[in-house]
């Protein structure tokens, strides 16, 4: 959306909290190094890329639909085994092979903390 509108929409969630804050405005991506390099902490490379956002509203949701939806109660949540893995719903929506879009998921959160690495090729689906 912030490349296509140059706007973006935000929800902050608190594990534990009903509430949430909703955030919409204006935005953009940057490179810029100066940036980048702020937005590193504990020895991390620094990312890629950067979002700034101009705050157009803020404002708090109340916590109806997390109480009744039960999002922070364990015992609620049904069997995981019952839907698709993240790696399944990616291979799927990308053709690709979910054996390889498990590796990289594996390999990006033990590493980097993010899917592959800018320029990375994804596998042959």
């Amino acid at each position: 959306n912030i490349a296509a509108t140059g706007s973006v929409g935000l929800l902050f969630l608190l594990p534990g909290r009903g509430e949430t804050l909703r955030v919409n405005g204006r935005a953009c991506i940057s490179d810029d190094p100066a940036l980048r390099e702020a937005a590193t902490e504990d020895n991390r490379a620094a990312p890629p890329f950067v979002v700034g956002v101009v705050v157009e509203e803020a404002f708090l949701h109340c916590a109806k639909a997390f109480l009744r939806s039960g999002l922070w109660e364990p015992e609620r949540w049904g069997d995981p085994s019952a839907v698709p893995s993240s790696a399944r719903i990616f291979a799927d929506h990308l053709a690709l092979d979910e054996g390889a879009v498990q590796q990289i998921l594996d390999e990006g959160y033990a590493t980097t903390l993010r899917w592959g690495d800018a320029g990375e090729p994804l596998p042959a689906g």
